[in-house]
């Protein structure tokens, strides 16, 4: 479904031949969709009201997901759902909303070794680019759509070199993308130890299918070797990267911000517990760490 088709709206009123004692005006979807709209789309507030009760979490699973994605990243949903049955959004908007505004955190694997574990947390603000989701994709697969966020970076230790970036993305149709199908193609076995922490599909290691360029290193300002990232069977991509260090000129020195991305704000104003870096190469990006537009 395209962001620009509104789904049929339930009211559980009176009219509908409810009891008003039982029928709340909180279960009412045009005063949800009113509520929120009038706080911005707050992430948090979204949060707790679907815990409230499965209805209410079935109304946010199949409604109001959906409208916070189009509000806080209107360029990226339009691109994701520019393609009519094709970009049906796997796995579902809430897991969609999720990977727009939550770090996954990192834990290690088999071919990337930390020590302690990097909890996940949700973050102020994220910022996604298909430019640099070209850098994901092999030779053969550049074709296919995929935004990545910059790397949400944290610290590990006193050293520069310590640093651990996570980032994560998201692919438009990726049941008929290139990159799955050179996956089937291959043979490669789903993961059995990670999940997608998206949506709890299965994965892919990119690793181990031996689909890394060489670009998404430079792209993230790490080392050949030094990364690892997963795609689940429904085109969520997240992964982990030990960043260089950068020298304040470096990290001054591009402020240019690409055309083609789109920034997310959980609408919140507690600070996050990680930061960003402008991504190393020649077509360096700048981060912006704004609302969206």
């Amino acid at each position: 479904m395209s962001t620009n088709q509104r789904p049929r709206l339930n009211t559980t009123t009176e009219e509908s031949g409810g009891d008003s004692s039982s029928s709340s005006g909180i279960l009412d979807e045009r005063i949800l969709l009113l509520v929120f709209g009038s706080i911005q789309w707050d992430v948090r507030a979204l949060c707790a009201t679907a815990s409230v009760s499965r209805k209410l979490r079935a109304v946010a699973n199949r409604l109001l997901w959906r409208e916070v994605c189009a509000y806080r990243a209107p360029r990226m949903m339009e691109a994701l759902t520019s393609s009519g049955s094709s970009s049906r959004i796997g796995g579902g908007w809430h897991a969609l909303a999720k990977l727009l505004f939550f770090c996954s955190g990192c834990d290690s694997t088999r071919h990337f070794r930390m020590g302690q574990s990097c909890p996940g947390h949700l973050v102020k603000a994220s910022r996604f680019s298909k430019t640099s989701g070209r850098s994901f994709l092999a030779r053969k697969c550049r074709n296919d759509l995929l935004f990545v966020s910059d790397p949400c970076e944290h610290p590990r230790g006193s050293h520069a070199d310590d640093d651990l970036g996570i980032y994560r993305g998201v692919f438009r149709g990726f049941m008929k993308s290139r990159t799955r199908a050179c996956l089937i193609a291959r043979q490669v076995e789903l993961e059995e130890r990670v999940r997608c922490p998206f949506c709890g599909s299965r994965v892919w290691s990119m690793t181990a299918a031996r689909l890394v360029p060489r670009t998404a290193a430079k792209r993230l300002g790490s080392q050949d070797g030094g990364l690892e990232y997963f795609v689940c069977v429904n085109g969520h991509m997240h992964g982990a990267c030990w960043l260089i260090p950068l020298s304040s000129d470096e990290a001054e020195s591009d402020k240019e911000v690409d055309g083609d991305g789109d920034s997310s704000d959980d609408g919140g104003d507690d600070d996050d517990n990680c930061g960003t870096r402008r991504s190393v190469g020649a077509d360096g990006i700048g981060v912006r760490n704004g609302p969206a537009a």
